[in-house]
C-alpha cells in the first residue's frame, strides 16, 4: 500500500470531511474552475453549454469524484489514484516511464511500471484521467453534433420525438464529463498532485531543508477558502491557447508546468506564507487554479473542434457522413436490434 493510499484510508478511518491527501483542492479550488471555464468558453460551442446554469452545473459536477469518496474502498478509496501521478525530483514517475515519453495506454503504462517495480494504484494516473476524460467529451460532443442534426431534419414523427430526448440526455451528459474533465484537469494544476512530496517533503535528499510536516490539506483547502474568489480566477486566466501538436503533449506540457512548482510552493510553505490571510500563499493559489481554468476551457474546445471528425455509433459512422446523410443516424444511434 502506498504512502498515499494509508493516508487516506486514515482520513476516511476518522470520519473527517476535512481536506486532506485523500482531496484534491477544495470545494471552493474545484467549484471555481469548473464554472470560470465554462464562462470563458468560445462562442463556437453550442448555446446549452454557455449559459450562467451550465457554468454553475459544471462547477458543482468538478466535486462529485470528491464528493463520492468514502463509499468503500472498491469505488471510494482504490479509484484515488487516479487523482494524482507521483513523479520523482529526475521527472519519472516512481523511477519508470518520463512525463514526456508516456505510454499510449493504461496496460502498457502499468508494464512499464512495474519493470520499475512499483505499479500504477501507486504512481498514480492523473495522465491518463485527463486524457480519457478529454476523449470521452469529444464523443459526448460528436454525439450531439449527430443528435442536433437529426432532431432538426428527422421527418419521421415518433423517431424525431426520439431524438430530441436523445439530444437532452446528451446535453446532460456533456455538463457531467466536463465536470469530471474539470475536476482532474483542476488535480493537474495543483503541484501536490503531480509529485513523490505530496504531503511534506518525506525522506530522501532535502538541500533545502523542506518541512516533512502535512501541508497538503491546509494549502487546498483553508487558505484557498479564505483567500480566493471566483473574479480573481477570471482576471488571472490566461488568454485561449488552442491545442498544438496533439492531445498528449499538452497534458504533458501541463502537467509539467505544475511539477516544476513544487519546491516554490514548499519555500512558500517554509516562509510562512502558506496561511490563510497570507498574501504570498492567495496569490499562488489564484494563479494555480487560474492555470487549471485556462487549461480546462482549452481542452473542452479542443474536445468540440475534433468532434466534428470523429466516429461514433453502431453500426460505426463518422459525423461528417451523418450530416452529409450518407448514413443511416436511426440505425446507429437508437438501434436495430
Amino acid at each position: 500500500m502506498s504512502r498515499r493510499i494509508a493516508a487516506i484510508l486514515a482520513v476516511l478511518a476518522l470520519g473527517s470531511g476535512a481536506p486532506g491527501a485523500a482531496l484534491a483542492w477544495g470545494s471552493s479550488g474545484h467549484r471555481i474552475v469548473g464554472q470560470a471555464a465554462v464562462e470563458a468558453l468560445s462562442p463556437e460551442l453550442p448555446g446549452f453549454l454557455r449559459t450562467r446554469a451550465a457554468a454553475a452545473d459544471v462547477g458543482e459536477f468538478s466535486r462529485e469524484l470528491d464528493r463520492s469518496k468514502g463509499s468503500g474502498r472498491a469505488h471510494g478509496v482504490a479509484l484515488d489514484s487516479g487523482h494524482f501521478i507521483d513523479l520523482y525530483d529526475d521527472g519519472t514517475v516512481m523511477g519508470g516511464p518520463r512525463l514526456e515519453a508516456m505510454p499510449s495506454d493504461r496496460e502498457a503504462y502499468e508494464t512499464a511500471l512495474r519493470a520499475a517495480g512499483t505499479n500504477a494504484w501507486k504512481a498514480g494516473w492523473l495522465y491518463y484521467s485527463i486524457l480519457e476524460t478529454q476523449q470521452q467529451l469529444t464523443r459526448d460532443f460528436a454525439m450531439w453534433r449527430v443528435l442536433d442534426h437529426a432532431a432538426r431534419t428527422e421527418r419521421n414523427p415518433d423517431r424525431r420525438a426520439w431524438f430530441r430526448a436523445d439530444l437532452k440526455r446528451r446535453e446532460a451528459v456533456i455538463l457531467q464529463t466536463t465536470g469530471r474533465l474539470s475536476h482532474y484537469v483542476s488535480d493537474g494544476s495543483q503541484p501536490l498532485h503531480v509529485t513523490i512530496h505530496f504531503n511534506g517533503w518525506g525522506e530522501g535528499p532535502n538541500p533545502e531543508g523542506f518541512t516533512k510536516g502535512r501541508i497538503h490539506g491546509p494549502f487546498e483547502g483553508e487558505l484557498v477558502a479564505a483567500g480566493v474568489r471566483l473574479d480573481d480566477i477570471r482576471q488571472a486566466m490566461p488568454p485561449p491557447s488552442p491545442v498544438q501538436g496533439g492531445l498528449e503533449s499538452r497534458i504533458t506540457d501541463y502537467l509539467t508546468l505544475a511539477w516544476r512548482e513544487v519546491p516554490a510552493l514548499y519555500r512558500l510553505e517554509k516562509a510562512g506564507a502558506l496561511v490563510p490571510g497570507d498574501p504570498r500563499g492567495a496569490a499562488f493559489a489564484r494563479e494555480r487554479l487560474a492555470a487549471g481554468a485556462g487549461a480546462l476551457r482549452d481542452f473542452v474546445d479542443l474536445a468540440w473542434r475534433t468532434s466534428a471528425g470523429a466516429r461514433l455509433g453502431w453500426p460505426e459512422m463518422t459525423v461528417e457522413d451523418a450530416l452529409a446523410g450518407r448514413a443511416d443516424i436511426w440505425i446507429s444511434l437508437y438501434g436495430k436490434d
